[in-house]
């Protein structure tokens, strides 16, 4: 069974950048690196980062991003799209490993892409997570709920997003 990122945590992160990840997001992590425990003592993750990404991080569980990596292989060698993904992902990502302590360390250069002070937002995404500044995520959060929510009637229930995928997942009805 494929276990998902799910809730949203606020973290405090100290002056050498590191910070915890979540109990439920561990576990997360852990069932999606092959190598844990028989061969590690700890689960490794991938970050993203770049300037496509504006305001946040993102990490995966390193089986996801194999599913990932194995999207841009499919892609026609020397085509401009494959080009772009390996440039865009796999060379603006890296892998790191929580420590026995549950934590990571966010380098310098991507605490400052976004502008990461003492506080961090970590918000489940399904197949992966985002790693925001608290504030940041607050302020970005907010307007855009409030300008998705602004066009649908006062009884919009976000599950009826989830009617236009049909039963199988695939899309369709």
């Amino acid at each position: 069974m494929v276990q998902s990122f799910r809730g949203e945590f606020n973290q405090k992160v100290d002056g050498k950048g590191r910070m915890s990840i979540p109990a439920d997001f561990r576990r997360v992590l852990e069932s999606g690196d092959p190598e844990y425990p028989e061969k590690r003592a700890t689960p490794r993750m991938v970050v993203l980062y770049g300037p496509h990404l504006k305001n946040c991080l993102q990490a995966y569980t390193i089986d996801d991003m194999a599913d990932i990596e194995a999207s841009i292989r499919a892609l026609p060698r020397g085509s401009q799209e494959r080009k772009q993904a390996s440039r865009m992902i796999l060379g603006k990502s890296w892998e790191t490993e929580v420590d026995r302590d549950g934590r990571i360390v966010l380098p310098k250069e991507r605490r400052e892409q976004i502008e990461l002070g003492d506080l961090a937002t970590m918000t489940a995404m399904g197949d992966h997570f985002e790693i925001w500044d608290a504030t940041t995520f607050n302020d970005i959060e907010a307007s855009e709920s409030d300008d998705y929510l602004a066009a649908l009637p006062d009884d919009f229930d976000p599950m009826s997003l989830l009617d236009a995928i049909g039963a199988d997942g695939a899309g369709g009805a």
